[in-house]
């Protein structure tokens, strides 16, 4: 597990249009607002979901491996109201082995971050020390994407990238971000990605950052499995977010699980 691709990524985060126009705020700030107490978000990132809880009055605990990330979504919170950045603190540690002394009534990890551990043991790792952390009737909700076996074997993202909208940088910069699979290990589980931002300044120049990293994918029942034994009771799995049962929302949808100590 690493964090040097977010590190370089960061400042770009929260304007690419996927993650701008993504439909899971809401769903996470219904989540949040149900709390009875205080949310901690790990891989919190630029705060992309946390900000918008503490705006709609929840108490807000962001954790991030990456220094870049947390230091952006400082800057975010920074133009935020008093009020609302007095109700976030944000901690920089591994999703792995962290203690904050304390627990929650509900813990989530969105946006695929749990699949950036490798290993079983990872995430077995990782799942036991979110469980200390959460309240004894507090809930936990994991977001993964759901694999698609069609992408999975179309062999045309081994080749061709798959390039995304133009964006604007508030000072000017014009970015093309484009990405494409480099090799898929399917005894691992693994896929490892390459992410190219071509910018342009607005005096003409242009430059190219890339950034490479993997990312494990789990299928629903093996994800259930990896749940249940480190002692979560799956209360509901969605499709979406809004809340539809998985199944029930078209190939492949979402992943959510939403889970109490068992």
């Amino acid at each position: 597990m690493t964090c040097a691709e977010y590190d370089s990524f960061a400042e770009y985060y929260e304007h690419v249009p996927v993650y701008r126009t993504r439909d899971d705020v809401d769903f996470y700030v219904g989540l949040a607002r149900e709390a009875d107490g205080p949310v901690l978000e790990v891989a919190c990132g630029s705060g992309r979901v946390l900000i918008p809880c503490a705006r709609a009055g929840a108490s807000m605990v962001g954790l991030d491996l990456s220094a870049r990330m947390i230091a952006v979504c400082r800057e975010r919170l920074a133009r935020e109201p008093a009020d609302v950045q007095a109700r976030v603190t944000l901690h920089e540690a591994d999703m792995r082995a962290f203690d904050l002394g304390g627990t929650f009534d509900l813990i989530t990890v969105p946006f695929r971050g749990f699949q950036h551990l490798m290993t079983v043991d990872d995430q077995r790792q990782a799942l036991a020390t979110i469980r200390r952390h959460l309240t004894p009737a507090g809930r936990f909700v994991l977001d993964l994407f759901n694999p698609s076996l069609p992408f999975l074997g179309d062999e045309r993202w081994l080749v061709h990238p798959m390039v995304e909208p133009r964006f604007e940088m508030p000072d000017g910069r014009s970015v093309v971000r484009s990405y494409r699979i480099l090799a898929r290990d399917h005894f691992e589980q693994v896929q490892a990605l390459e992410f190219v931002l071509d910018v342009t300044w607005p005096d003409g120049r242009t430059e190219r950052q890339v950034s490479r990293f993997s990312i494990r994918y789990l299928f629903r029942y093996e994800a259930e499995h990896l749940l249940v034994r480190e002692g979560f009771a799956i209360e509901a799995v969605h499709g979406d977010y809004q809340r539809h049962p998985y199944g029930t929302t078209g190939y492949p949808g979402e992943l959510v699980f939403v889970c109490r100590k068992a």
